[in-house]
């Protein structure tokens, strides 16, 4: 399949320059967006459409993308008169890279398999940043044909796109990185604390132990910012809770129980009570305050 033509569906901090990747790549791209100024801003920014309808902008094209908050989110772009299912053609595939359950991507494959529409479910990691430089990791859950038939749309916007298995694994590979960046967090939280009650220099710290085995994305680009008490850029803990919660009812299903995973989202918990919801996930490091 030869795409020349992609839709993308939900235009927030992620969304926006994906969709302008696609349009800077080549791709003839019509966009969707809830807030009708955003979609015209976007067009105006970048050589493209923008459409009134998720239906109106899935029209005619090989490839939509949908890149929203959460499954309800997801259904409410899909399905319905003015859903991207209902302008879709046959043999087109629709690709959802936002952050859901896996039974909703082995739902939504099955609704477009009843329309003769293929499906990936293609999460992201990487941040805006990751977005804005065209340099996020995308795990994918699908069929390997598609897959491949889709790359070129993928590679415009990502360092890596992988396929992991069958519908439904490429979220829950995103479960397994939003489990392991919880992790990273607590633990440089906890690490960071003493760092500073014992009078070492943080930056100082990050610059030597980057290099070795405690090294990770979260201590170069969030460790002195921690420190700092900045907290105002990248994933806010509202959405990370959301990811969390996907993450301990899989493991429920498994029979399996992930203490730290319980924890930190406690932690976060009481950060939103503290009306820190807004804040970057590194702003974990609060949670310590009282303690």
């Amino acid at each position: 399949m030869k795409v020349n033509n992609v839709a993308f569906i939900g235009l927030g901090v992620m969304g926006f320059p994906m969709a302008g990747h696609l349009s800077s790549a080549g791709f003839s791209t019509k966009v969707y967006n809830r807030t009708t100024e955003k979609a015209r801003a976007w067009a105006k920014h970048f050589s493209g459409e923008f459409a009134d309808t998720p239906k109106q902008a899935a029209e005619g094209a090989d490839v939509v993308a949908v890149c929203v908050g959460n499954d309800n989110d997801v259904r409410a772009v899909v399905y319905g008169s003015d859903g991207v299912l209902a302008g879709m053609k046959k043999g087109s595939v629709l690709v959802d890279h936002t952050t859901t359950s896996a039974e909703l991507a082995e739902e939504l494959a099955s609704a477009c398999a009843e329309h003769g529409i293929h499906f990936v479910d293609a999460p992201v990691s990487g941040g805006q940043a990751g977005a804005e430089n065209g340099a996020l990791t995308i795990m994918c859950g699908g069929e390997q044909p598609v897959f491949d038939a889709i790359s070129s749309v993928l590679n415009s916007y990502s360092k890596q796109a992988t396929l992991l298995g069958g519908h439904g694994q490429g979220q829950r590979c995103k479960m397994v990185n939003q489990i392991c960046i919880a992790g990273v967090l607590k633990g440089l939280s906890e690490a960071l604390l003493l760092a500073q009650k014992s009078g070492l220099d943080v930056g100082q710290v990050v610059d030597v132990l980057k290099h070795g085995a405690a090294g990770s994305w979260q201590m170069e680009n969030r460790a002195v910012t921690m420190s700092q008490g900045s907290f105002d850029f990248g994933f806010a803990i509202d959405w990370m809770r959301k990811d969390l919660g996907i993450c301990l009812e899989e493991a429920q299903k498994h029979g399996l129980e992930l203490p730290l995973t319980a924890e930190v989202d406690r932690q976060y918990q009481e950060l939103q009570q503290r009306g820190l919801g807004r804040m970057d996930t590194s702003v974990l490091i609060k949670a310590y305050d009282a303690k």
